[in-house]
């Protein structure tokens, strides 16, 4: 190559070696405005059209599951699309599939009217059934603070939050990238009467 056309290409190469540097070395550097990195959140998808008188307390219940846990989110299923989670009234105790179901996955929360006959919070119904979907067994008995101490806590208990333990669990069912697909819902059938 002629020695002009070699410093012209030695050239080139420098400027577009200088320009591309800088750029590099910006894209390692973090931003202090830089958002962190998102954890991969499951979404599950639920269908509540097949409970009327309902409507309030699933709100509620799903409201409280997603403020309080991080790696899986509750939404409520688009027309067209389908759910992981069916949500249907019955004259009967409450009862739920056993999680933690995953997307495609298919499990059944059942709001039974009895409880709240006799006296049981609609929402604590609705959020504690939702919490066997995610993977939390009955801790029964138990106290109002275990969301998941269900009708045993008394018909005084109104509280819908999962404590410290139950969030922790249902985070760990929901750990990690792709752990969502690993692990098969249990398909048992809780049943929360007495």
């Amino acid at each position: 190559m002629p020695r002009s056309k070699w410093f012209a290409a030695a050239g080139t190469a420098a400027a577009i070696t200088m320009i591309m540097a800088p750029a590099t070395h910006a894209a390692s550097a973090p931003s202090p405005t830089a958002p962190a990195r998102a954890a991969a959140v499951t979404t599950l998808y639920y269908d509540s059209t097949r409970a009327p008188g309902w409507e309030a307390a699933i709100t509620a219940g799903v409201a409280s599951w997603n403020a309080n846990v991080a790696n899986v989110k509750l939404a409520k299923v688009r027309p067209g699309t389908r759910a992981e989670i069916q949500i249907i009234a019955t004259n009967g105790w409450p009862q739920a599939t056993l999680g933690p179901v995953r997307p495609g996955g298919q499990a059944r929360v059942e709001l039974g009217s009895l409880a709240v006959t006799e006296g049981h919070d609609k929402t604590r119904i609705a959020a504690h059934e939702i919490g066997h979907n995610l993977g939390l067994p009955d801790t029964k008995p138990g106290p109002c603070s275990q969301l998941m101490s269900g009708s045993s806590a008394g018909t005084s208990c109104k509280n819908s939050v999962p404590n410290a333990a139950e969030r922790s669990r249902v985070e760990s069912a929901y750990a990690g990238r792709g752990a969502a697909s690993l692990t098969p819902a249990d398909g048992r059938v809780l049943v929360d009467a007495h």
